[in-house]
């Protein structure tokens, strides 16, 4: 190797050293980090202390109702120290619990999963206004992103809404996803003899 190709290779490594880890963002249940996977080894590959961090995470949303999805940014520098940046939740979240379901349509053009009302929606904005990403925009934009959110769930968008109606649509709709949990677990058994 030559003098030239050695002083190089070494100018890489100093370089390869003073990158910066950068950010990483996932979504964590407020005081509910734990130092297994998924979180654990995404954070043990940047050389942070997986303890530390989860006990910070944790006091810092000690008081957010446990379990609740936070998106959370986190910024690593290259002393393996970081800064824990933490969001409100997502508007999926705020939609399927002002709609009562835990999960939206597999195919939400045929299918509702829930309802909503307007004043729903309005009452969401003015909740997600106030994070960082959408500060600068209108209300009124973020209605209309909240309503194209919610019909890629499966939920509709409606002026009124009854709630006995919306019990019982509800209860029906559990029917439904029962019926359909036990199709997909019978097929799911019929793959498996297949296959043994």
């Amino acid at each position: 190797m030559s003098k030239y190709n050695t002083s190089r290779l070494r100018q890489m490594k100093q370089g390869v050293e003073k990158i910066q880890h950068g950010k990483l963002r996932t979504n964590i249940p407020a005081g509910m980090a734990t130092p297994g996977p998924p979180l654990g080894p995404m954070l043990g590959c940047r050389g942070i202390n997986i303890t530390a961090f989860c006990k910070d995470f944790n006091e810092k949303t000690k008081d957010i109702k446990e379990g609740i999805p936070l998106p959370t940014r986190v910024h690593v520098n290259p002393d393996r120290s970081y800064q824990i940046t933490i969001t409100k939740p997502p508007s999926m979240y705020y939609l399927k619990q002002a709609a009562g379901i835990q999960k939206g349509a597999m195919n939400p053009i045929k299918e509702t999963a829930g309802k909503v009302t307007l004043k729903h929606i309005y009452e969401i904005a003015k909740i997600k206004q106030s994070d960082e990403t959408l500060e600068f925009r209108s209300l009124q934009d973020i209605c209309i992103m909240l309503i194209s959110t919610a019909r890629s769930l499966g939920i509709k968008v409606v002026k009124d809404l009854d709630a006995s109606e919306y019990q019982q649509f509800l209860e029906e709709r559990k029917v439904i996803l029962e019926e359909r949990k036990r199709e997909l677990q019978e097929l799911k058994e019929s793959k498996m003899l297949r296959t043994g």
